[in-house]
């Protein structure tokens, strides 16, 4: 990861990291120092004047006439296993930001009192699309899948499961909790990283994953013909034919069990993993009446907030920091647009 900075506040803290799983907004309001991280700020998948022409965000054009950009992160040429974004939320908890595991599973267990000592993995079902020289992940929340079809679909797969020692709970309908020594050294690719991609370029490939890959084929070959998928077929639904494992790992030694949240709105998400631009333009302007428009209060209020915007290759971060006298003149005279903001962070 290339980083530039001149220097950053301070900030700790966030809510488990659950890609998807809650279409608002992860945090709570703050009266100390504020950090909002905005995910897929930007897309590579969409660049254009359709893009930009006649997107008003006066929230968040206020909001970057006040801050100063302090740090930029810059994916390197072999792109990491996580999002800028997750990266920055780890960097809240002390964590390395680049490692090749960033442990959420066992983050939220221990949000919930639960033990934290052992090797955690989210566990997703899901549906792989076989092509002639590919296999690409589809996104799962395209599935629907109700919670009924996945407590059967997990059912049927535990004796497998507990037989390479995975002690594996329903959570919801796309989000199983994993355990046992076979996810301890499992460097795993978050979710958003493979939806809509090549999965074999991201599947784990060290000796300590090859268990993970044989159990993944066994559970393609059970899969094929269960009830489930029979019934989903016969209305015309894809299948689930396989599960993708993310934020394994263990909890760092030192994490703290409870902190004060970042915020890191997810309204912004769904809309850039499917190359919606009419859709992410809506988004970006509902999250700047409300999300947005809160930190700029926020910053009025206590003159501390750090804004991170995000793309999946990018985070530029803007704090508070005091100016000089002829930084403010020149903020004055040659004010950050926000389209001039956003685009910066998807070109190269």
């Amino acid at each position: 990861m290339k980083v530039a900075m001149d220097g950053m506040n301070d900030h700790t803290g966030l809510l488990p990291l659950v890609p998807g799983q809650n279409p608002g907004t992860w945090g709570l309001r703050q009266s100390g120092p504020m950090h909002l991280i905005i995910p897929y700020a930007a897309s590579h998948a969409f660049n254009g004047p359709e893009v930009w022409g006649g997107l008003q965000l006066p929230h968040l054009q206020t909001l970057l006439g006040q801050l100063q950009r302090q740090q930029i992160w810059q994916d390197p040429e072999r792109t990491p296993l996580h999002l800028p974004h997750e990266r920055l939320q780890a960097q809240a908890l002390g964590w390395v930001s680049d490692a090749t595991a960033l442990p959420w599973a066992a983050w939220h267990q221990a949000q919930q009192s639960q033990p934290r000592d052992q090797a955690q993995a989210w566990m997703t079902p899901c549906h792989w699309q076989v092509g002639m020289d590919q296999v690409v992940m589809a996104d799962p929340a395209h599935l629907h899948l109700s919670d009924e079809e996945s407590q059967q679909l997990l059912q049927a797969m535990q004796p497998f499961l507990i037989e390479d020692g995975l002690q594996v709970t329903w959570h919801s309908a796309l989000l199983w909790h994993a355990q046992g020594a076979l996810l301890a050294e499992l460097s795993c690719a978050s979710l958003d990283r493979v939806i809509g991609q090549n999965v074999k370029a991201w599947m784990p490939d060290s000796p300590t994953a090859r268990p993970l890959q044989r159990l993944q084929s066994e559970m393609q070959m059970l899969l094929y013909n269960h009830p489930v998928n029979n019934a989903r077929d016969a209305r015309r639904q894809i299948a689930v034919n396989s599960f993708w494992l993310h934020g394994a790992g263990s909890l760092p030694v030192g994490t703290q069990p409870k902190v004060h949240p970042v915020t890191v709105p997810e309204g912004l998400r769904s809309a850039a993993l499917h190359g919606d631009v009419q859709a992410w333009r809506q988004a970006w302007q509902q999250l700047d009446t409300t999300t947005v428009a809160d930190a700029l209060a926020h910053l009025q209020a206590t003159g501390q907030v750090t804004l991170s915007l995000c793309s999946e290759h990018a985070a530029h971060t803007y704090t508070a920091a005091p100016a000089a006298w002829h930084q403010r003149i020149t903020r004055l005279f040659n004010k950050t647009t926000p389209a001039a903001a956003l685009a910066a962070l998807i070109t190269p």
